[in-house]
């Protein structure tokens, strides 16, 4: 019986993920779309979501703190409110909409998803039902996490393409109020059926000890800065921009392309336990996995120079980029969860998610850069010196 009331906790949780993460790649996707409907140059619509991914690093670091203290699912809760209230915002007439007003709305935006994320992906582990065997509790988490992690970013790809219909068929500002409507829904939900003391410390955490202590975690951290910073130093800038100004492709090609490619990672991130079951998950895995991983980029860059057709060589590489970094960011997921104890689950995933957000900021201001100055191939041999970086900060944890 616990067990089934652990699972349905479980399924509200990732729904409401789920629920989450569609207006979280919508709202996205309108932004971009409408904004550049207005006449908003591509710098302007990239400042856009400045605020958006630098309040990612305070609000993981604070928010594992405010989430052992007052419980989960409250910052579960005020995670959607915050993205309902942000929706709401960008209803306003269209003269109010400056570049200032749309960046502290993506800002409370970006607050939103970093509660939520946060919140959902600590509480699986404790809404995991316990069994006597350790090795099998192991594999459930890997699992369970897996799904979760792996559905999220296949339903943000969703998320592009819903944004982009509910553009089309009801508007800029009808679109924002079907989805902040849809959320509210899901909310009231949620709030229902689930206990109010989901990941509550039993000891209260000091502000001081927010910085973690544990030499796993922060060699764990460190590792994710450079795993994330790897992927968007030329995924989130250089490649649309070289899709569309050297390939010539259309936004809505190149938009459907990348909603495609979010969508088909997604899935092998929900797959990765199935893809590594004789494997067991581990930080040795981790290690292996992250330096095939450096081989990608720096193969897809040879490729590049010598090969006349980069079209294919870009599909290509993007379908293994994708592929062995779904991989690795499933085995980071679960490993932080591993590696943490119950009581500072909150904390432990806060600060893991600080340093990815940090180095999604850092690999997405070094794309602008590095595309402008050493192009598209420039930024690979970067995005594989990071996931070099990202192997040796592993290191430590092969005894693990």
């Amino acid at each position: 019986m616990q067990q089934l009331t652990e699972l349905k906790h479980y399924l509200v949780i990732t729904f409401s993920y789920w629920a989450f993460t569609i207006t979280d790649g919508a709202i996205r996707m309108l932004v971009v779309l409408y904004f550049h409907q207005l006449g908003y140059s591509p710098l302007e619509i990239a400042l856009l979501f400045l605020f958006y991914e630098f309040f990612g690093i305070v609000t993981n670091l604070v928010g594992g703190w405010i989430g052992s203290r007052i419980g989960l699912n409250k910052t579960m809760h005020i995670g959607m409110a915050l993205q309902i209230l942000a929706l709401m915002s960008l209803t306003v007439p269209t003269q109010w909409l400056s570049v200032a007003y749309v960046m502290a709305a993506q800002a409370l935006s970006g607050i939103a998803k970093d509660l939520n994320k946060m919140s959902a992906k600590a509480s699986v582990k404790l809404m995991l039902p316990s069994q006597s065997d350790a090795s099998e509790n192991e594999r459930k988490l890997f699992k369970w996490v897996a799904i979760l992690t792996g559905s999220k970013n296949t339903l943000k790809g969703a998320g592009y393409f819903i944004g982009g219909l509910l553009l089309a068929v009801a508007e800029f500002q009808g679109a924002l109020y079907i989805l902040a409507g849809g959320l509210t829904l899901v909310l009231a939900l949620s709030f229902v059926m689930l206990p109010h003391e989901i990941g509550k410390s039993t000891a209260k955490t000091r502000f001081s000890q927010l910085f973690s202590r544990s030499r796993e975690i922060n060699w764990l951290s460190a590792a994710r800065f450079f795993l994330f910073g790897s992927r968007d130093v030329w995924f989130v800038v250089a490649l649309p921009v070289f899709l569309s100004a050297s390939l010539g492709w259309s936004h809505t090609q190149t938009g459907t392309f990348l909603a495609l490619w979010i969508t088909g990672y997604g899935f092998v991130q929900s797959s990765s336990p199935a893809l590594l079951r004789k494997t067991n998950a581990n930080g040795m895995t981790a290690i292996v996995w992250t330096f095939l991983l450096a081989l990608v980029p720096a193969a897809i860059a040879v490729a590049l120079d010598a090969f006349e057709n980069p079209e294919w060589v870009l599909m290509i590489g993007l379908a293994f980029f994708g592929i062995v970094f779904a991989v690795n960011s499933a085995l980071h997921s679960y490993l932080i969860l591993s590696y943490s104890d119950h009581d500072k689950v909150a904390v432990n995933v806060g600060f893991y998610y600080m340093a990815n957000a940090g180095g999604r900021l850092v690999g997405t201001v070094l794309s602008g850069w590095a595309f402008q100055q050493l192009g598209l191939t420039g930024c690979l041999w970067i995005s594989a010196a990071f996931v070099v970086a990202a192997g040796l900060f592993s290191l430590p944890l092969r005894s693990r």
